[in-house]
């Protein structure tokens, strides 16, 4: 395949941007080789600046559960746009997605629009310890919850410790406030609050996390979570940036019955355009500016593009729920498929799949939390993405991050994608 284009905006985009990407994983150097700049997508496939042709197995990280330039979305875009981007004013729209979301997440009273998903993450610690009138937040090793200071933390030596900053910038007495426990570990978070008595104020995990690749919460980890906090008057906060949507239509929280006091969004409620959300309980979201003291503003929070993006998804999402069962049962043929190539080709491996999202992982460790995902040989995962993105199937640029699957993947689709992977494992083993 030739990448001109993309390499000659690669070297361009260094000159003006900070390592050549606006988002660290598009660099590719998990994987090595540069990375490809696209011009457009439609369906399945994804077309770089050198109109070369990818099957798409990351769909935007996720919001793309319909396939790209879907119709219905961009057909309410179209009609949102006649009447300007943005107002900086109070919409119908904004009320109208604010009751949807209401309706569909179980744990949702009351919800706040915001830009991003990091912007929801903040803005729901603060809220949570201005609720709570406590500092210390605890957070599970590996959980990504966007790059704000609190969340940029690494877990030092031992299963649980005092949390060091992760980034140049981001503060010891921040950093001090961040406490940090292995995912799937009850007994770890009981020790930390053990340890803490009436200071933690939230604890903020993806309930499925996307972050360290595809993790699959252990049978009754949510509900011992849930448990704890109640016992505590901990604030529980699902990041469902990734899952909300997308695992079920009411997101992790139907799919394992498990309820959040605070529950942040985004990716799919934007239907591909930047957005994001807070929410929870009422009598947490009354504390939120102008109606209490904690304060949490944005210009272009409820951006009616965005807005009308992100009802036409939900709306088609909610009025065709079959869709969730085809993109699980694709994903699961796809993964099965996979699952059986691998073992005949001889290589360790594991795939966490929880509906429509996985990760291949080269360990046959069981995965369950950053410890065991570390154990993969990245090498082989760069050998094997390289090999795969030559013949035309794009996935995501780290052995760390979960893949997504889209309603526009059909058996075309994943016959290409096993055929592309049978090639791929035969370069690993040479």
């Amino acid at each position: 395949m030739s990448n001109d284009k993309s390499k000659s905006l690669f070297e361009k985009a260094k000159e003006y941007i900070p390592g050549g990407v606006n988002s660290p994983v598009r660099a590719f150097r998990a994987v090595g080789g540069n990375p490809l700049f696209m011009k457009r997508a439609k369906g399945a496939y994804l077309y770089d600046e050198d109109d070369q042709e990818y099957i798409d197995l990351i769909n935007s990280w996720g919001p793309m559960i319909l396939g790209h330039a879907h119709p219905v979305v961009e057909e309410a875009v179209k009609i949102a746009l006649v009447n300007s981007p943005s107002f900086g004013a109070p919409t119908a729209r904004e009320v109208e997605m604010a009751e949807l979301i209401c309706s569909i997440v179980p744990s949702v009273e009351k919800v706040r629009m915001v830009n991003s998903g990091t912007e929801a993450t903040m803005s729901a610690i603060r809220v949570a310890r201005g609720y709570t009138g406590r500092d210390k937040i605890i957070k599970m090793e590996g959980c990504y919850h966007g790059h704000g200071d609190s969340f940029l933390i690494a877990a030092g030596s031992g299963a649980m410790t005092f949390g060091t900053p992760d980034s140049p910038g981001v503060t010891k007495g921040t950093a001090k406030d961040t406490l940090i426990a292995p995912f799937n570990s009850i007994s770890a978070v009981e020790k930390i609050i053990d340890e803490n008595k009436n200071e933690i104020a939230a604890i903020i995990l993806e309930p499925v996390v996307g972050n360290m690749g595809c993790v699959v919460p252990q049978p009754g980890y949510l509900q011992g979570l849930r448990t704890l906090c109640d016992k505590h008057s901990i604030v529980l906060i699902f990041d469902e940036v990734m899952t909300g949507f997308r695992l079920a239509l009411g997101g992790a929280q139907e799919l394992y019955n498990v309820k959040a006091d605070m529950t942040t969004l985004g990716k799919i409620i934007g239907g591909g355009l930047p957005v994001g959300a807070y929410g929870g309980k009422k009598e947490i979201m009354d504390y939120v500016s102008p109606l209490g003291p904690i304060y949490q503003a944005g210009t272009l929070s409820g951006n009616p593009l965005a807005m009308a993006a992100g009802l036409a998804m939900l709306k088609y999402l909610k009025s065709n729920p079959a869709v969730y069962n085809q993109i699980n049962q694709t994903t699961t043929k796809l993964v099965e498929g996979l699952r059986d190539q691998i073992a005949k080709a001889g290589q360790k491996f594991t795939i966490n799949q929880v509906g429509s999202m996985f990760t291949l992982f080269f360990t046959d460790a069981n995965v369950i939390d950053f410890d065991t995902a570390k154990t993969s040989d990245t090498q082989k995962f760069a050998i094997y993405f390289q090999s795969m993105l030559s013949q035309g199937i794009y996935l995501a640029p780290s052995q760390y991050e979960a893949m997504f699957i889209s309603n526009a993947i059909n058996n075309v689709e994943i016959d290409k994608i096993l055929k592309a992977s049978e090639q791929a494992l035969r370069q690993i083993k040479a």
